[in-house]
């Protein structure tokens, strides 16, 4: 995804001579694992509806792979304002993305799902492409949200409203960008020292049986709930059920994802892996991999019965985290980077150079003890 995972150390950490100074192993681990819960979640997708245990899993990871995601973001959007350096690392790390590749989706779509005449709609996010979109809309009312008093209950507010008012249009995808909002918020409400309570041993001890407890209701509740609860894009009604469901759900999974990212986050370990520098790639792997992912709809891989059994789960499980992983690489990167982190100084008019009187010295970023991060 696009975040930055830089802090400010108050003391010299022990890094790799390969990993820049300023990057936190622990939040470039997050977004790789995250990414490939991701890619390992649409992969599930045509398996679904032969498996129960399959869709506990599937339920499972959507409900906390992309608040996980969000809350991220939203902890490293903390400093956006609307300074023309902002605004043009919004612009080539945001927006333009995303045009390159609701283009390509489109086009690409046109032959995977056999739609010739699909049409580029820049207002109608197709498939991945929706959380660029809103991205956009979450860092441009991020002074918003930081001025208010009481930011996070007013965002839930605003989700919720939204669950329960099916006349939403589908223009940049507005009601996910409504209901993922409070994830976004509770990220720019976040502090460092946040991040070390819930990594201390007492609390990952507590995950286990809290997520195994959430594995098994998840699987009782397969034939009971719609999973489709968790893609934050429908209103209450789009489900049958009374408009007040709305608000009421707004606020359930809403605590429900927000303690399984904690248990997702209190296991992410905080020392440098053999894959921590694929963080930086996640952006690349999370809007790559979904050409994968329909080519291979297109050529029905799921017809197969090898992939409906225990074994062939497994194995296409961990082709996906595969084929992710490698979307993340340096190689891929250096690629892709043309479109995905284009420096387009052309299109920038230049900052006059202004001195200015030394500031008084301010106090330095928290970061998250060594200790919490082992």
């Amino acid at each position: 995804m696009p975040l930055s995972a830089t802090s400010q150390p108050t003391h010299a950490p022990r890094t790799s001579p390969k990993e820049p100074p300023h990057r936190d192993a622990f939040f470039d681990n997050a977004k790789y694992l995250a990414i490939v819960l991701v890619a390992m979640g649409h992969a599930w997708e045509p398996l679904r509806s032969d498996s129960r245990a399959v869709t506990a899993l599937y339920t499972i990871v959507y409900a906390f792979h992309m608040p996980a995601f969000i809350v991220i973001s939203g902890y490293f959007s903390r400093s956006f304002d609307l300074s023309p350096a902002k605004v043009r690392r919004l612009i080539t790390g945001v927006v333009v993305p995303y045009v390159v590749f609701e283009t390509a989706y489109t086009l690409f779509t046109r032959w995977s799902s056999g739609v010739p005449d699909r049409e580029i709609s820049l207002l109608d996010p197709l498939y991945l492409t929706w959380f660029l979109a809103a991205l956009f809309v979450w860092r441009l009312t991020t002074p918003i949200w930081q001025s208010l008093r009481w930011p996070l209950p007013v965002a839930l507010v605003v989700a919720a409203l939204a669950s329960l008012t099916p006349s939403i249009g589908a223009d940049l995808d507005l009601q996910r960008v409504l209901q993922f909002l409070p994830y976004f918020v509770l990220g720019l409400c976040l502090r460092p020292e946040h991040f070390s309570l819930v990594r201390r041993w007492p609390v990952r001890l507590l995950a286990v049986p809290v997520f195994a407890g959430a594995v098994v209701f998840s699987y009782w509740a397969v034939p009971r709930m719609d999973y489709a609860w968790f893609f934050h894009r429908s209103a209450a009604q789009d489900f049958g059920v009374p408009g007040w469901y709305g608000p009421l759900m707004t606020l359930a999974l809403f605590g429900c994802s927000l303690v399984l990212v904690g248990c997702f986050l209190s296991w992410v370990p905080g020392r440098r892996m053999w894959f921590t520098s694929l963080g930086a790639g996640t952006l690349y792997g999370y809007l790559l991999h979904g050409f994968v992912v329909q080519a291979g709809d297109h050529w029905d891989w799921a017809r197969y019965g090898w992939p409906h059994t225990p074994l062939g789960e497994i194995a296409v499980s961990a082709v996906a985290a595969a084929v992710v992983t490698a979307l993340c690489t340096a190689p891929v990167r250096r690629v892709f980077r043309c479109v995905m982190e284009p420096r387009m100084e052309w299109a920038f008019r230049k900052t006059p150079v202004t001195s200015a009187a030394p500031s008084a010295p301010t106090a330095p970023t928290a970061r998250i003890p060594a200790q919490a991060r082992r």
